[in-house]
């Protein structure tokens, strides 16, 4: 297996973003928090953001239908760059190895365009990807869609065979597989360079 590129995905992976860590304090009443997050910011919504509807548009469009959490909803992106808790630490250990290596490095993520300059700015392992990064907000496209793995492939003129596509949503695995990706699916525990080597990435 002739492997040359590593294509990351940043949250859950190299970032820690959960809307709970500003939430929690917020409401100081869990199963408020977690009503407010199944039914009224849900998960579908955010990813809008993401396909590139901006915080603005997504916040109003909430608001009319929800008026009675109309402070909750502004609160949402008010204080976004709380949620984004910190990088993980063991994740982005092996990113800066593999910064030391051959191996050309690509992100792909589902983010907002308007959120996501402020992690690029805050962290600076961002720039070992010299730029060669795909954002669904900017493409208008979101993972598990096909296309944006395309979008990739195609702009970079890279391989999916020669790639490993590392994420820790396991439908995004399913289709960069059927795409023809080699892959790693990331939970907690995983120990990303012993997956790694697994497929004969190599880094001290």
């Amino acid at each position: 297996m002739n492997i040359k590129n590593i294509v990351f995905d940043f949250g859950g992976v190299l970032m820690d973003w959960n809307p709970r860590y500003f939430f929690k304090d917020y409401f100081n009443d869990d199963e408020k928090m977690e009503y407010f997050l199944t039914h009224i910011a849900q998960q579908e919504w955010n990813e809008e953001q993401d396909r590139g509807r901006s915080l603005a548009d997504g916040t109003e469009l909430q608001i009319k239908k929800f008026p009675e959490w109309e402070k909750e909803i502004r609160a949402y992106y008010d204080n976004w760059t709380v949620m984004l808790k910190s990088d993980i630490p063991h994740n982005v250990e092996v990113l800066k190895k593999l910064g030391n290596t051959d191996y050309e490095l690509f992100g792909l993520t589902n983010w907002s365009a308007e959120t996501f300059p402020y992690a690029l700015e805050n962290y600076d392992f961002f720039q070992l990807f010299n730029g060669k990064i795909v954002v669904s907000g900017t493409e208008k496209l979101i993972k598990p869609d096909p296309k944006i793995w395309y979008v990739l492939l195609e702009r970079y003129n890279i391989q999916a065979q020669e790639s490993v596509f590392i994420d820790d949503n396991a439908k995004n695995i399913e289709i960069a597989q059927s795409l023809g990706f080699n892959t790693i699916h990331i939970h907690s525990e995983t120990d990303l360079q012993h997956e790694l080597a697994k497929l004969g990435v190599e880094i001290d």
